[in-house]
């Protein structure tokens, strides 16, 4: 065995040994009890960062520790792979997206390998190959024909520097979540998917979800936004029609004194056709649709109107209600108007204030003491009603149920659930992504692509001029088609698909990689499914999660997999920062994996960044603790060397300071153990081997040999604890030390409870309540021996000395409290 540790000379090796053995390759076997971990795989990039090693190496430890208890473990990795960054390289650098993606998924996988990670690469997948966006394509067609993916002309998030359009959920305060460029609107037709008809069943099975963090589930259940209300009609008489108005205060209802439609409204052009200020109300029409939902909603932003001109009928009283235009209403939110009850909402409030509009107090206290005059603001609590009809005098609840039924018995509204969440929006303006199986043909209109003719292939002949246009439509032999049903010509959709839709099933495919028959085979994906535990950021909470749980949901309706939800257990790993701040190129303080792998070695990497903070933390990154990693697998090298060459045979007892160094393995078995299975406490269980470690010299120091089989166990324990953290070194000495085949396939120790008991314990004696002096006696010995033992003691003796002895409290193996006079 070499005197010192040197990572370089180990690790390539046994990485080298793992891929050529197969020893972390994955089969299906219904006989074991399976275990599914899975890390979010990357986009492509180029280079791993620290952030990605943080969380491989997270979901390692967990991998090696649960396939040691004997799960059959299923643990791979893949790439995510299609996305903008490909077609701007693309653009700016004229290297073909697919050459750009796949070099960097070559680089990505050796720095992953380089880690010492414990996948089966023989189900990698990339979201860019045929084989997998085939059954991309395919899934999106089962989805067409349930009459979940339809198109429609809408109001559409457009990013003028990416040149596609967003979904809801990837505008981040009005910027788009890629470039941090502004969004504008844009009326487009586009392909959706209906996640609205999941939205209870998204919203009710959170509840199912025990092993998410509270976190994650607020912000979904805030992001489906679901809330009970009326909705009901004011008619307009000038136009001949009536506007639907969605409200969770319908006991506010005789507070209205206007109503405020979106000026992109369908009804606003037909109201304002004959106005006198028609050039001001077009112009600011104009002027407020281009802003972006942020800005027009924002508590921050002042409310701007203007006064259509027209009215519309109070449903219940029948007064005159003026209707205007203003920027804090959205088109595509609720019913694209709302009613104004300036003196119960605060934002109604302040435009009322703003243009001189009534407003009329219909709820008071509970106390009924509000001064209405004296108001400077919004009364918004729920209260008693006032001036308000046949419902004054009523609770603000009881008047909710009572006016609902008034609706209902006149036809002119109803109870109503409403959600924020809105239909995701798939259609992409790009290349790099899936096709969407359609053709149109002007004969048999819009058609499904024939599934024996999937994948439909992204062409190479396209065109990258940045331009606004699809660079599919730059493509002839793309373009034209033949229509399935009639045999004429047709043209392909030239949209692709949103990048979310590969990473929504894609741990599904890992289950059954290899299938060229089907996305994945149901009994096979039914014995790997759900994933037990998945690790990821917290920024995936509401965009991935929630479409994977979405897909799932729809699957299971199709009857293709029996579960419910994707992932049982959620782990969100906090970020690796440097100096306080995130790492990031701009500001120069990136620190490269493979920087530190070359220096110190894969597992000094590892040990440091599980080590450092708890997992579900910030990590500040520290050149120091790496340092100090790096030592301490040294001192694991020079003591594994050190106890084999102390191990002598004899026949004997272990001795009183052997007895206590085994008891030191076997607490750091059962709190190493306890710390893994089922919690994700890394850095407790490494400092508890460390404590072993040290444990461990300190026999040595004190000692010139250790009894034989006592050396074997500790070495042999010491290096199955460690192995899920550092693989190499432990699989090395492993190995050094005689052991047959891998670490890694070895089972998980467990703890004696026989040698955890304690003979002795040391005991503190107190005389009137102050510690004296410390005693080690025999465990249980009885209450009388431990009193005569305390009195007995010197530095005791100098404070009973001459005093009345009133009592002696004994509370065995803890304190003995003699109390004087």
């Amino acid at each position: 065995m070499k005197d010192r540790y040197v990572a370089q000379d180990i690790e390539k090796k046994w990485q080298a040994y793992w891929l050529e053995n197969g020893v972390f390759k994955t089969e299906y076997d219904e006989s074991k009890e399976k275990y599914y971990v899975l890390e979010m795989f990357p986009y492509p990039s180029g280079n791993l960062h620290m952030g990605h090693v943080r969380n491989y190496s997270i979901g390692d430890v967990v991998a090696r520790f649960k396939k040691m208890k004997g799960f059959n473990v299923l643990h791979p990795m893949g790439w995510d792979a299609f996305g903008m960054p490909a077609e701007n390289a693309a653009i700016k650098h004229g290297i073909a997206p697919k050459t750009w993606t796949l070099d960097n998924i070559e680089n990505m996988k050796r720095q992953q390998q380089a880690l010492g990670l414990s996948y089966d690469w023989d189900r990698e997948v990339a979201t860019c190959k045929e084989d997998y966006y085939r059954w991309t394509q395919w899934l999106f067609q089962q989805f067409y024909k349930k009459g979940l993916a339809y198109k429609k002309e809408a109001k559409v998030n457009w990013c003028e520097h990416c040149h596609t359009v967003l979904a809801n959920e990837q505008v981040i305060d009005g910027l788009c979540w890629r470039c941090d460029n502004k969004v504008e609107k844009k009326d487009l037709k586009q392909w959706f998917l209906k996640i609205t008809d999941y939205a209870d069943r998204l919203l009710a099975d959170l509840d199912t979800l025990d092993h998410w963090p509270d976190r994650v589930k607020t912000m979904q259940r805030n992001w489906i936004g679901r809330s009970e209300g009326a909705q009901f009609a004011f008619e307009i008489p000038a136009i001949n029609k009536s506007v639907e108005v969605y409200t969770t205060r319908v006991d506010t209802i005789f507070g209205v004194s206007y109503i405020v439609l979106a000026p992109e409204h369908p009804y606003v052009q037909e109201l304002i056709a004959n106005a006198a200020n028609k050039d001001e109300l077009d112009a600011f029409i104009y002027r407020i649709r281009n802003l972006n939902e942020i800005d027009r909603t924002s508590t921050d932003v002042e409310k701007e109107g203007l006064f259509t001109g027209a009215y519309a009928k109070h449903p219940i009283t029948g007064k005159d209600v003026p209707i205007w235009i203003a920027n804090y209403v959205l088109v595509d939110y609720g019913t694209g108007a709302v009613m104004g009850v300036p003196a119960h909402d605060e934002r109604d409030y302040k435009f009322a204030k703003k243009y001189d509009l009534p407003i009329n107090w219909v709820v008071q206290n509970e106390a009924q003491d509000l001064d209405f005059a004296a108001q400077t603001d919004a009364y918004h609590e729920d209260g008693i009603l006032v001036n308000s009809g046949d419902f004054t005098g009523m609770t603000s609840a009881d008047a909710r149920e009572a006016l609902c039924k008034y609706f209902e018995e006149k036809g002119i509204g109803a109870k109503k659930v409403n959600y924020r969440l809105r239909d995701w929006l798939i259609s992409r303006q790009r290349y790099w992504g899936v096709p969407i199986p359609i053709v149109y043909c002007d004969h048999c209109g819009e058609q499904l692509v024939p599934e024996e003719e999937l994948p439909v292939r992204l062409p190479e002949d396209v065109v990258f001029d940045g331009g606004a246009i699809s660079p599919l439509a730059t493509s002839e032999h793309f373009v034209h088609a033949t229509c399935p049903k009639c045999g004429g010509e047709a043209r392909r959709e030239i949209d692709t698909m949103d990048t979310f839709i590969d990473s929504s099933w894609y741990f599904l495919r890992y289950t059954d990689a290899r299938n060229d028959k089907e996305a994945f085979n149901k009994k096979i994906a039914d014995y790997w499914m759900n994933v037990d535990q998945y690790i990821g950021g917290i920024e995936h909470a509401i965009l991935h999660l929630l479409y994977s749980r979405f897909f799932v949901k729809v699957l299971h309706d199709l009857g293709l997999v029996s579960v419910n939800e994707p992932f049982k257990g959620l782990l969100t790993q906090g970020m690796v920062l440097k100096e306080g701040s995130k790492m990031s190129k701009s500001k120069g303080n990136v620190v490269s994996p493979e920087e530190i792998i070359n220096k110190y070695g894969a597992d000094t990497a590892r040990l440091f960044i599980l080590f450092a903070a708890p997992v579900d933390r910030d990590l500040d990154w520290s050149d120091q603790g790496v340092e100090g990693s790096y030592r301490f697998l040294g001192r694991v090298w020079r003591i594994v060397d050190q106890y084999i060459s102390m191990a002598h045979t004899h026949d004997g007892k272990l001795t009183k300071d052997e007895t206590a160094l085994r008891r030191e393995l076997h607490r750091a078995i059962k709190k190493v153990t306890e710390d893994l299975d089922g919690r994700f406490n890394f850095n407790t269980a490494i400092s508890t081997i460390m404590e072993l470690v040290n444990a461990m010299y300190q026999y040595k120091d004190g000692h010139d040999a250790v009894q034989g089989d006592l050396a074997e166990e500790l070495v042999q324990k010491l290096l199955l604890l460690l192995a899920p953290f550092t693989p190499h070194i432990t699989e090395e000495l492993w190995h050094e030390c005689g052991y047959e085949g891998s670490v890694h396939q070895q089972v998980w120790p467990t703890y004696e409870e026989k040698a955890l008991a304690v003979d002795e314990v040391e005991i503190a004696v107190q005389v009137n309540g102050k510690v004296r002096d410390k005693l080690t006696v025999a465990v249980n010995m009885d209450k009388a021996a431990l009193e005569e033992q305390a009195k007995a003691l010197p530095r005791v003796q100098e404070f009973i000395d001459g005093k009345n002895v009133v009592k002696v409290i004994v509370v065995p193996n803890k304190i003995v409290n003699i109390v004087v006079k």
